[in-house]
């Protein structure tokens, strides 16, 4: 194998990139905006121009670089094909074949989810590390997810595995999911999501709570104050929890791999949040999987290029 491989996280906003070793180590990082003008036909070239200045100033030779993996914010198939990126602009495109065209140079190219390919990074040098299979939980603005079974990522038939925002937790729900669906566990345990449930809960209650007195409060805010013995915002998280476990005891019941990972912006909250996410998995999984672990993720924003390497070498 060749010394280095190239980790691609592209993002809505920015591009992170990594330099790691083959052995592993993330060697420098770096971003670049990402253009989604013209159905985003820039974001492929510019990644491109990106690395070349970068493997110029390293001193760095294409015949020493091993391959690029990229993640990408859309389905993608096992043949690196991308089905659609809202918000990059994309349609259908063959990644590894642009990229080839790109880079000629490099022709080892992988893509993949970004969900899927944080999930394999924090299985890889995170949250999972020393396990073979996960399920990923990224609670963010929604909730995304990545399953990796024996070190390999499950892409699915059509690149939708992992969805696990989209599981159905409460089938009575009457408002909207933005994926067009009701009773999504994403409308009640993304960063948004548990904001909506909080102001729902608080409105058939008269229970007692500092988060009446704030007139915008966050999801950071109901973690903090459950953390802190706030009944209400306790209650919340105690229903969020209970989604979220019901979410994940339905994955478990399919995949059953060595560990649960919580990732995106929500994990921060810690034990306070995964506690109760564990009893109620515990409660509701099938009895030889109710004990899997549920841990925070730990590589944060790197998780990606960490994935997109480990394709890459493994």
């Amino acid at each position: 194998m060749k010394e280095y491989v190239i980790g691609v996280d592209v993002g809505g906003t920015t591009v992170k990139l990594g330099l790691f070793s083959t052995s592993g180590q993330l060697l420098e990082k770096w971003e670049i905006p990402t253009c989604t003008e013209q159905e985003g036909k820039k974001v492929l070239p510019d990644i491109a121009a990106s690395i070349e200045n970068k493997l110029k100033e390293k001193q760095i030779s294409h015949d020493n670089v091993e391959g690029i993996g990229i993640g990408v914010p859309g389905p993608v198939d096992s043949s690196n094909v991308v089905h659609k990126c809202i918000n990059l602009g994309w349609g259908v495109l063959n990644v590894k074949e642009e990229m080839n065209r790109l880079l000629p140079d490099i022709p080892k190219v992988a893509a993949g989810n970004d969900a899927n390919v944080a999930a394999l990074g924090e299985l890889w040098q995170g949250g999972g590390q020393g396990s073979r299979s996960t399920v990923m939980m990224t609670l963010g603005t929604g909730v995304g997810g990545g399953v990796v079974l024996d070190g390999r990522i499950i892409a699915g038939h059509n690149g939708g595995a992992g969805e696990i925002g989209h599981i159905t937790v409460e089938p009575q729900e009457t408002e909207l999911c933005a994926c067009g669906k009701k009773g999504c566990v994403e409308q009640y345990a993304s960063a948004n999501g548990i904001v909506r449930l909080a102001k729902r809960m608080l409105t058939q209650s008269d229970e007692p709570s500092a988060l009446r007195d704030m007139p915008q409060f966050t999801s950071k805010d109901i973690c903090e104050l459950a953390e802190q013995g706030d009944p209400m915002a306790t209650a919340i998280l105690e229903r969020c929890g209970e989604y979220l476990g019901r979410a994940l005891s339905c994955a478990s019941a399919v995949i059953d791999p060595d560990v649960f990972i919580i990732g995106g912006g929500m994990s921060r909250a810690g034990k306070v949040l995964t506690d109760v996410i564990q009893r109620h998995y515990s409660q509701y999984a099938f009895h030889v999987s109710a004990h899997t672990r549920v841990v925070t993720a730990r590589l944060g924003n790197d998780a990606g290029i960490y994935g997109c390497a480990k394709m890459i070498i493994e």
